[in-house]
């Protein structure tokens, strides 16, 4: 039974070939998404406190958190946890989240988003944006497989460098030497667990 959810998952990931059709689909979903907040963060007028609250509720709809949070432990650790522990764990997890998303927003100005074409992997498909800011592109991949509610990001990454591998192994660092309980303290106490940011060698100038 550990494993049953890891096992479904990768069923759901590579089971059926994508459809054509879906691939412009889950494309044009992310860009309407990403399109209606780089507006919002533009508006200099909108107070930052409900400007949040508005880019949660327009994202969430295409993100699997739930997914995430199972992935982030991965299944060397979520199997053993209790569903309180479980629950518990989504929650905290889910708020690091979206405010790691949120904080990175605010050095978001009048950046520009190029998004290229959506890739078929499996039944998953890959859609690579680039967004230029100041004068640099820094490229960002959304992961999206086919789920029971339509599709869903399951992982993004940024600047080649996975977000739920990231947060992986940040959490593994804490659970090698410590414990489940360990790890919930330090996410209810913001623990300084960060979302992947770009290395430089990896931003490349805009060709003029």
């Amino acid at each position: 039974m550990r494993h049953i959810f890891f096992a479904i998952f990768c069923m759901l990931l590579f089971s059926t070939p994508v459809q054509a059709n879906e691939l412009d689909e889950v494309r044009e979903q992310l860009k309407t998404k990403i399109d209606t907040v780089m507006v919002l963060l533009q508006d200099k007028e909108v107070d930052k406190v409900l400007r949040n609250e508005q880019i949660v509720e327009i994202v969430t709809p295409i993100f699997d958190y739930q997914t995430m949070a199972k992935l982030s432990l991965g299944k060397k650790y979520w199997p053993k946890l209790s569903q309180e522990k479980q629950a518990t764990f989504s929650d905290l997890f889910i708020e690091l989240l979206q405010e790691s998303f949120l904080d990175k927003l605010d050095i978001y100005s009048d950046e520009e988003i190029l998004y290229g074409e959506p890739q078929a992997k499996g039944k998953t498909i890959h859609v690579p944006s680039t967004l230029i800011s100041k004068g640099n592109r820094i490229g960002m991949l959304y992961k999206f497989y086919s789920s029971a509610n339509g599709w869903k990001i399951y992982d993004v990454e940024i600047g080649g460098v996975s977000v739920i591998q990231t947060y992986r192994s940040q959490f593994d660092g804490v659970l090698s030497e410590g414990t489940i309980d360990d790890l919930l303290e330090k996410l209810k106490t913001n623990g300084h667990f960060v979302i992947p940011a770009p290395d430089e060698e990896k931003i490349k100038p805009v060709s003029k």
